[in-house]
């Protein structure tokens, strides 16, 4: 690293836990995130600023006005703009070092088997089930550590999905997709503003300890916050041997 990149994480540098060797790894990852709105903002953001190395972006929306109550790497006069395209404008504006790739277009089997295999982690920011469980696959297909997030109305959850280590669960394993589930929408159920924040800044946090190689994942654990009480709730996952998904994927462990 040249002495500006060491000056600008020289807070990360001083963590014994991370260091010169910890930091080095995070610049260089390659990381994607899919979506760019309320988790993926914060998200996005805060990678950014700790120096990830390459960062690649999927979102195929724009920037509207009720976003802007909660998706904060998205300004006013962003309305109208591709979200990736105001995404690229703020990350930028934050560290001129990472290198950005940004697609508008949707995270489909087809375009995530594309651009999973690259990649050294993956952020599910959707906010659907159907491309949850897209995005599950590509990474349990390529053996691909996952950091998934969702929110709306008062309620928000996180875990890290990582089948690398061969009893670890996938996403498939804690909600089957034969299971019929009721999609929540915030377009229509709406979702307090902070949440998207702490649960992006959680998974952020995820996902620089894991390229970083520092502590321990939220790998079988489902942590759950009721935002009315700001309780949390933890549920140990276990991983399904019958999973449709992960069951024939019974790869070794790695390290990033």
């Amino acid at each position: 690293m040249q002495d500006a990149q060491l000056m600008r994480y020289s807070r990360h540098i001083l963590l014994n836990d991370i260091g010169i060797e910890g930091q080095q790894r995070i610049r260089d990852a390659h990381a994607l995130i899919i979506g760019a709105g309320g988790l993926g903002s914060p998200l996005a953001m805060y990678l950014a600023c700790a120096g990830i190395g390459h960062l690649t972006v999927l979102d195929h929306d724009t920037v509207d006005l009720t976003n802007l109550q909660r998706q904060i790497a998205h300004r006013t006069e962003s309305i109208g703009q591709p979200k990736v395209q105001s995404l690229q404008h703020t990350l930028q504006s934050l560290n001129p070092d990472v290198e950005l790739t940004t697609l508008q277009t949707r995270a489909d089997a087809q375009v995530l088997d594309a651009l999973v295999p690259h990649v050294d982690i993956v952020f599910d920011c959707s906010d659907n089930f159907q491309t949850r469980h897209a995005v599950n696959a590509a990474c349990v297909h390529h053996t691909k550590p996952l950091v998934s997030g969702a929110a709306v109305q008062f309620d928000c959850q996180i875990s890290v999905y990582d089948t690398r280590t061969p009893h670890a669960p996938c996403y498939a394993c804690a909600f089957p997709p034969t299971v019929t589930v009721q999609e929540q929408h915030c377009a229509t159920l709406g979702v307090f503003a902070p949440l998207v924040g702490i649960i992006g800044a959680m998974q952020a946090a995820e996902g620089l300890k894991l390229v970083a190689h520092v502590g321990s994942s939220l790998q079988g654990r489902l942590l759950m916050l009721d935002g009315r009480a700001m309780q949390w709730t933890e549920i140990v996952l276990p991983r399904d041997p019958h999973c449709s998904v992960c069951a024939s994927h019974r790869g070794l462990a790695v390290r990033l």
